[in-house]
């Protein structure tokens, strides 16, 4: 039994010796510590896509001032066939997005929509249905803003949508509610101080924007990169796969206020008007949501809007002041 037990000890010491030949002499491995430490640029966000040339196009009718709108009623049971029918459904039905902080976004913890645009489309509700919380929110990426009003499936926009001539074609405004301005936003130190810096960087944009088309206007030279949402842009910007963002100064105030690498830099590009969208043939909703900005323009709501929302911009500037056409 000894000898049998030494023999078998024998042959598990020449079977282990033998894999630890074969290991031994196995081919070291090929990956180096270059491939292991490889380094894979983060994907795109959906949709994003480097930004065409625009083709050349005429320019658009002349509409005089593009922010005057129909003078608001004084009569607080308006009545009127668009805003008959929003009664009778009983909630108003307003278009805005979920990604841009300050304005429309939702809150983390409770999941709820809010911001100063937010605020705004419930003092409507609030004159027109009596109930500031029977609002419907439908969320469009801003390109989808003109469409949405167009085919009525929205009965308001409440979107930082600024109002020219071109969208005046095609939709209605109320009078400016918000007085922006487009600026450029960048890491700190960037070296980026203005739009002529822009040249040959990287800017991201959203798609179906005016500020789109102004650093296509004002700086052709810059590369750009479009996204459906300004929190697409603060996340490229993060990942240092663009090295600036373009838009009004109130949108990125909100994107920094996210991150404290980030400051808003350079002078106005271009002045960007908000108004309520509206589709066109509603005069009768025009004149009621005119008289619901005339009203907190006057008793302080809009003060109050602007201090719990966008106080990081500064102190209140005052509401804009309404211009009519008629």
């Amino acid at each position: 039994m000894r000898r049998r037990i030494l023999q078998c000890c024998s042959a598990i010491a020449l079977t282990a010796a033998m894999l630890g030949a074969s290991a031994c002499s196995a081919p070291p491995s090929e990956t180096t510590n270059a491939e292991r430490t490889a380094y894979t640029e983060p994907p795109l966000p959906g949709k994003a896509e480097p930004a065409t040339s625009p083709q050349a196009a005429p320019p658009p009718a002349n509409c005089g001032d593009p922010t005057a709108s129909l003078r608001p009623s004084r009569d607080p049971e308006q009545s009127g066939p668009t805003i008959d029918a929003i009664r009778a459904r009983g909630r108003l039905v307003v278009g805005l997005d979920t990604g841009s902080n300050l304005f429309s976004f939702r809150d983390p913890i409770s999941g709820t929509i809010e911001g100063f645009d937010v605020a705004i489309a419930k003092e409507i509700a609030g004159d027109l249905l009596g109930d500031r919380e029977r609002v419907e929110y439908r969320i469009l990426g801003s390109a989808d803003r003109e469409m949405a009003l167009q085919n009525k499936t929205v009965d308001i926009v409440a979107k930082t949508m600024t109002i020219t001539c071109q969208r005046r074609q095609k939709v209605t405004f109320s009078t400016v509610y918000f007085q922006a301005n487009q600026r450029i936003l960048v890491l700190k130190g960037s070296g980026i101080d203005g739009i002529a810096d822009l040249a040959g960087k990287r800017v991201c944009v959203v798609k179906g924007t005016t500020s789109l088309q102004h650093i296509q206007q004002y700086q052709p030279a810059a590369s750009l990169l479009t996204v459906a949402n300004w929190a697409d842009c603060l996340v490229v910007l993060q990942q240092r796969q663009v090295d600036a963002i373009s838009t009004d100064d109130s949108i990125l105030a909100g994107l920094a206020a996210q991150d404290p690498y980030l400051v808003v830099v350079g002078a106005t590009i271009s002045p960007e008007p908000y108004g309520i969208g509206i589709p066109k043939g509603n005069d009768d909703l025009v004149r009621f949501v005119n008289g619901t900005l005339e009203r907190i323009r006057n008793d302080g709501t809009w003060n109050a809007i602007y201090n719990q929302w966008l106080a990081v911009l500064g102190s209140s500037p005052g509401p804009p002041q309404p211009r009519y056409e008629d």
